[in-house]
C-alpha cells in the first residue's frame, strides 16, 4: 500500500481532511475543512465529506476516517453529537460504497490519541496514556505501552450530575461564555476524577482548544502529579490518525 492516505476527520461541528504521509505522519497537503450539516444524518454528511473530498487530486487513494462514536466491528454505536440515525449503520460498508474506495472507519478521538502515540508527544510513552479531546463533545483515546485500547469514552462518564462533556467540552465553555479561569477549574476537577481512576502516566490534551493551552495552563492543577502534554499535531491530530490507522491495517 501507499504510504500516501486521505485522513478524514469527522466531527459534530466540521469535517477535516487532508492526505497525509503515514510513515512520518506529515501532512502532505493543507488540511481542508468544511461545517458538519445540521442535523449530521448519514446521507447529508456523506454528500458534505464527498463535497470536501472532492478538492483533493485522488486517484483510487484509500481514506482513513475518524468518526465520532464508538465503532465496534465496524458499526456505529453511540451518536452524542451526530444524528442518532448512525447507530446501528456498518459505517465500513456505508464509506466505502459512498466514496467507491477502500476505507477504514476509527473513534475520532482515537484516531487523534494515535497520531501522538505514534508520531508526537505521546511517541516512546510507556505505560498508560490518556489522550482527551476537548472541542464539541470529549473525546478519549487509551493506549498501553503504544497499543490503542479501542472506544474508551471518557467524555460520557457520569460527572457533576450527568455526561462530563456535558459540563466541560469547549462547546460548553462557549455556551455559557465561561472565562479560562472558570472553564479550566471544571477541566482540572474533571482530569483529577479521571486520573484517580485511570493513574494514568501521562495526559496529552487535543481537540480546538489545545492550541489555547497558554490561556489556561496556570490554572491547570492535578493532585497526583501526572504530566500533562498538549498535543503535538494540535486539531490536526485526527486526520493524521485516521491515516495512520489506515496504513496499520
Amino acid at each position: 500500500m501507499s504510504s500516501t492516505i486521505l485522513g478524514l476527520d469527522i466531527g459534530g461541528t466540521g469535517i477535516k481532511a487532508a492526505l497525509v504521509d503515514v510513515k512520518s505522519g506529515a501532512l502532505l497537503t493543507e488540511r481542508k475543512k468544511i461545517a458538519t450539516p445540521k442535523p449530521a444524518k448519514p446521507k447529508s454528511v456523506l454528500a458534505a465529506a464527498k463535497e470536501l473530498i472532492s478538492t483533493f487530486e485522488l486517484e483510487n487513494t484509500p481514506i482513513g476516517i475518524g468518526f465520532p462514536s464508538v465503532v465496534n466491528n465496524r458499526v456505529c454505536y453511540t451518536a452524542n453529537n451526530i444524528h442518532n440515525k448512525w447507530i446501528g449503520l456498518d459505517l465500513y460498508d456505508f464509506f466505502s460504497t459512498g466514496f467507491s474506495t477502500e476505507v477504514t472507519v476509527i473513534n475520532d478521538a482515537d484516531a487523534a490519541g494515535l497520531a501522538e502515540v505514534r508520531f508526537g508527544s505521546g511517541k516512546d510513552q510507556k505505560g498508560l496514556t490518556i489522550a482527551i479531546t476537548i472541542g464539541t463533545g470529549i473525546g478519549s483515546g487509551v493506549f498501553f505501552n503504544g497499543q490503542l485500547i479501542p472506544n474508551f469514552e471518557l467524555g460520557s462518564l457520569e460527572w457533576m450530575g450527568g455526561m462530563a462533556e456535558r459540563y466541560v467540552s469547549n462547546k460548553i465553555r462557549q455556551t455559557e461564555e465561561l472565562s479560562w479561569e472558570v472553564w479550566s477549574s471544571r477541566l482540572s476537577d474533571y482530569l483529577n476524577h479521571v486520573s484517580d481512576i485511570f493513574s494514568p502516566d501521562l495526559i496529552i490534551l487535543g481537540g480546538g482548544v489545545s492550541k489555547k493551552y497558554e490561556s489556561y495552563r496556570k490554572y491547570i492543577s492535578i493532585s497526583r502529579g501526572v504530566p500533562i502534554k498538549t498535543a503535538h499535531f494540535l486539531n490536526a491530530a485526527g486526520v493524521i490518525g485516521a491515516a495512520i490507522f489506515k496504513g496499520e491495517q
